[in-house]
């Protein structure tokens, strides 16, 4: 099949480019950009006259919630919901129901994927059996199996040996391990940033120091082993300065930050309400200023969703009762695009870390519309405004802090491997 995207802005920042030119695709990749090649005379025209034409967001952090949570979310629910934000690539947790501690549970959730033919899906392995911290699981299988990485989300281990001998073998196979910096013994029982307002509030804290101390000590292992390692899901000032500095020293690092706390702060814990609570916590301005001069300096690669579906009736409780985490990968990139119109970040800097950064983070080959790449690629109208709600939701979560928001930008249409998997109705 050979497709013509013609007369749309294209906006790749993996080549520096942003014009309005022509976009080929052939045999799922991407064979020309401006002048057409030869052949393509009978190509089918899409016009995308005033639209964007992006690469495929790449979200490192999407919960797919099955197998075992399927009143949550499904591979096939929010595989929808990824192309209908845009995101043609996502990697998920191993969080599951069997844990994905095994190549037959990775495969499950890779077949899945394939038969709901929405976006590439990418599993992340446990890196202990059952992601209880204490016997290492088959990394090696695991990889082999088609996990991207391996893990032990935001679970313990049972020693730092344990942990200090999981990355040695890691490191020994080359493997790239993702870490939840985040101390159990200061975090417990916590559901807000320590601070004021949780203080105020009646809400036990979590302080910086929850994840900055288990930071450091990743970074000691990481320094020891020599172990790839990609931190998930900073959320203080402190942390993005001793990143910085690991990267300065020349360990192998890259690092995370999920949308929600870039766009928002303690301060909405005012009102109690559940959808916003979220691990790690929603922290001071400061932090979250400091968590976007991150990324505009390199320290910080990526930018995701941390899609996390829960039904209604797990966010209906006291706050600190509610199940933590929000569900906004339908929206990622309008929600994104604040930050642009804030000031904050300049528009290259933002879709790189939506697209490269993280496709760089887990060395996948996606994120750029460069000739021979995959052809995953969306149109974007980005003067649309329209209201975020339950009428056009893709997900079965029920827990956005967007609700009822007017948003500005939209995803039309969401290529993969030049196949049309979503087209706004």
């Amino acid at each position: 099949m050979k497709l013509r995207i013609s007369n749309g802005r294209v906006i790749d920042p993996s080549q520096n480019l942003d014009a309005v030119v022509d976009l080929f695709v052939e045999d799922h990749r991407i064979v020309a950009i401006g002048e057409a090649p030869l052949g393509f005379d009978d190509a089918e025209v899409i016009d995308a006259t005033g639209q964007w034409v992006l690469p495929g967001l790449v979200d490192a952090a999407v919960a797919l919630r099955e197998p075992g949570y399927t009143q949550k979310g499904s591979i096939a629910s929010e595989g929808r919901a990824a192309v209908s934000g845009g995101v043609t690539t996502l990697i998920c947790p191993p969080n599951t129901k069997p844990i994905v501690d095994t190549p037959a549970v990775a495969a499950l959730i890779q077949d899945k994927a394939d038969d709901a033919g929405m976006a590439n899906v990418f599993p992340i392995g446990a890196i202990t059996q059952g992601l209880e911290g204490e016997q290492l699981s088959n990394m090696v299988a695991l990889t082999d199996a088609g996990c991207v990485a391996l893990s032990n989300h935001r679970n313990s281990y049972a020693s730092n040996r344990v942990l200090s001998r999981a990355l040695e073998y890691a490191a020994t196979h080359d493997l790239l391990v993702v870490f939840h910096p985040d101390d159990k013994s200061m975090s417990d029982g916590g559901c807000a940033h320590e601070g004021v307002m949780s203080t105020m509030h009646g809400l036990a804290g979590i302080p910086e120091t929850a994840e900055t101390i288990a930071l450091m000590r990743d970074l000691l292992l990481v320094e020891k082993t020599g172990v790839r390692a990609h931190f998930a899901r900073l959320s203080c000032a402190k942390s993005v300065e001793m990143i910085a500095d690991a990267k300065a020293s020349g360990l192998d690092v890259t690092c995370d930050v999920a949308l929600h706390n870039l766009l928002l702060t303690d301060e909405v814990l005012k009102e109690f309400d559940g959808l916003f609570h979220v691990l790690p916590p929603l922290r001071s301005e400061n932090d979250r200023l400091t968590l976007i001069e991150g990324i505009k300096t390199g320290a910080i690669n990526a930018i995701c969703s941390d899609h996390q579906p829960h039904e209604k009736m797990a966010k209906v409780a006291p706050f600190a009762a509610t199940e933590p985490g929000m569900a906004n990968v339908e929206i990622l990139l309008p929600l994104a695009l604040r930050l642009m119109d804030e000031g904050d970040l300049e528009l290259g800097q933002l879709l790189t870390a939506l697209t490269t950064g993280p496709a760089a983070c887990f060395g996948l080959e996606a994120g750029s519309l460069a000739v021979g790449s995959f052809a995953d690629f969306i149109l974007f109208d980005s003067t649309a405004t329209w209201t975020w709600d339950q009428s056009n939701r893709k997900s079965k979560g029920r827990n956005s802090g967007f609700d009822g928001e007017s948003l500005t930008g939209r995803v039309l249409q969401t290529f993969i491997s030049g196949q049309r998997v979503y087209a706004l109705s």
